[in-house]
């Protein structure tokens, strides 16, 4: 399955992990690789790398390769860490993924990771943290949409999924 979830800090992926009682994948920037020790914490936890700026194909390949093992993978569609804790607008770049390896899509919202550790801070801090797992689009489901309704209705279900997270 895919995990689709809002991204308001680096806590989100551990987070995510810990909330899940199955092993994860993660898909992570590319540029987070070039420094060794974060590669390798990063490689150690199942991630493995993807090329925003050029054509990503190897990271498209190893998601779909993933998937078709049977493997869970998280992605943050919206391509960057909050600015506000509030979900941006997501990238259509996960409409692929989910069309070609057919696996139910799985929306999550977080909140709380953004006051946490918000982009301008350089450590966390303590703050309540809620997660909120969404019901899945199954693949049934994803093949009825058009990319643009299919990018619509997975950002629809994670603002209500953050929105629930909002009030726990």
């Amino acid at each position: 399955l895919l995990l689709l979830s809002n991204h308001q800090s680096h806590l989100d992926p551990p987070l995510v992990g810990l909330a899940c009682d199955r092993q994860l994948s993660y898909m992570a920037r590319e540029t987070l690789f070039h420094f060794a020790p974060l590669a390798w914490f990063i490689r150690s936890v199942n991630g493995f790398p993807i090329d925003r700026e050029g054509s990503g194909l190897s990271g498209v390949r190893e998601t779909l390769k993933r998937l078709k093992q049977g493997g869970a993978v998280v992605i943050f569609p919206e391509g960057t860490r909050s600015r506000d804790g509030q979900v941006a607008a997501l990238k259509a770049g996960f409409s692929a993924l989910a069309r070609r390896s057919k696996v139910p899509l799985v929306p999550v919202g977080i909140d709380g990771a953004f006051d946490a550790w918000p982009r301008r801070r350089l450590f966390p801090l303590p703050a309540p943290v809620a997660i909120v797992f969404g019901q899945p689009l199954e693949p049934g489901e994803v093949a009825g949409f058009s990319d643009r309704e299919l990018v619509a209705e997975v950002e629809r279900r994670i603002r209500l999924c953050h929105r629930s997270a909002q009030r726990l």
